[in-house]
């Protein structure tokens, strides 16, 4: 494996984006966790994705995707609740 393959895990909650993060992240690269990805003990990286977020960057208002966007890559492990503030605002 290299750098051009990844592993995605979609999740319908927080709790399950905070299990797989834990199991998966444990002994891999802290350094390498960003906007959701990581990676394991073994080198190989993952996408931890809560389902939500796919729905709000299929969104028509640009601004609503331009603002999860924003937020999502200022994100190491993704935060279903942080996301859904930032795409309610007005």
């Amino acid at each position: 494996f290299n750098e051009a393959i990844s592993f995605q895990i979609y999740c319908e909650t927080q709790e399950q984006v905070d299990y797989y993060w834990e199991k998966l992240s444990e002994g891999g690269d802290k350094n390498a966790q960003q906007c959701g990805w990581l990676k394991d003990k073994f080198g190989l990286s993952w996408q931890v994705v809560p389902t939500v977020l796919l729905t709000m960057l299929q969104d028509k208002d640009s601004n609503k995707k331009e603002r999860v966007m924003k937020a999502m890559l200022q994100m190491h492990k993704l935060d279903i609740n942080a996301l859904t503030k930032v795409y309610r605002e007005e």
